[in-house]
């Protein structure tokens, strides 16, 4: 019987128990296991993804020169379009705003040179356009330095051009409405009646345009004083310690910037950036505030 069992094809051995149950629990191990595979590969399917997105976000030192001269093409094209549109209201500008306050104090103006009037134009229809044109050229500015910033910094970069511009624009108004005509005021009526105060016109509009601009960059001092308080770069106790030398770099400041040489266009221009300072302060205190991972 034992040979005829041994020697029959068509019956089958019996199968093992034991072995059955290994390769269920093989089987059984091999399908728990394909899930936590299948999502370990997935993950690493991410990460190569976000190595290669990092790697495409990377710009070299000429990408960089590259989106500078296309951001600076960008700021000079609005300041064109500005200057070429404020070409046709030229005259309203000019007998209406930028020569109302001398009209006010009959300051005597005189133009000096056959093409003196043109150049005036050309000038304040330049100025005018880097004025109007602000908002595009800060917003040109902060999207140039958008790839060092964090994802969730630079979702704020519309905000910051919109407080940027207004700061300018407080500024420039500061310099026209208010330190303008005391300044004015002071040149008309300061010394002897005997001597005519007759000014040329290009000195004339070089203090008031320079003013107008230098007011515009001192306004923006908060809104520098922010961002560099989001970096971690000044603290309120910081600015608390320098504030001698402070006041210092203000009367240097002021110098520079003041269109005149003498001592009351610079106290003019000094005691804004004074107070601006002390605003700064508290907006770095404001801005620390908030928290930033930069300060962590």
């Amino acid at each position: 019987m034992k040979e005829e069992n041994e020697d029959n094809p068509y019956e089958q051995p019996a199968a093992d128990p034991s072995g059955e149950e290994e390769q269920a629990s093989s089987t059984n191990e091999d399908e728990s296991s394909r899930p936590e595979d299948d999502s370990s590969d997935q993950e690493n399917g991410k990460k190569r993804r976000g190595k290669k997105k990092d790697e495409e976000r990377e710009m070299s030192f000429l990408d960089h020169l590259e989106e500078l001269r296309w951001r600076i093409i960008y700021s000079f094209g609005g300041i064109t379009i500005c200057a070429v549109g404020l070409w046709f209201v030229i005259d309203p500008i000019m007998e209406h705003i930028l020569l109302r306050p001398a009209t006010q104090y009959n300051m005597n103006l005189q133009n000096l040179r056959p093409f003196g009037q043109v150049l005036i134009y050309m000038q304040v229809a330049v100025f005018g356009g880097v004025i109007i044109s602000m908002p595009n050229i800060i917003y040109q500015f902060w999207k140039f330095i958008a790839p060092g910033l964090y994802p969730h910094e630079r979702r704020y970069i519309s905000s910051i051009v919109v407080f940027t511009s207004l700061c300018f624009l407080l500024g420039v108004a500061f310099a026209y409405f208010l330190v303008l005509p005391a300044a004015l005021k002071f040149f008309v009526h300061f010394g002897t009646p005997i001597i005519d105060n007759i000014i040329s016109i290009e000195y004339y509009f070089d203090f008031v345009l320079t003013l107008m601009i230098g007011a515009g960059l001192v306004f923006e001092l908060p809104m520098l004083s922010f961002f560099l308080s989001r970096l971690g770069i000044l603290s309120p106790k910081l600015m608390r310690r320098y504030w001698r030398h402070a006041m210092v770099v203000s009367a240097i400041v002021a110098a520079f910037i003041s269109p005149g040489p003498d001592p009351f266009s610079m106290l003019l221009m000094a005691i804004p950036l004074v107070f601006l300072y002390e605003i700064s302060i508290w907006i770095s205190k404001f801005s620390q505030k908030k928290g930033s991972p930069r300060n962590v």
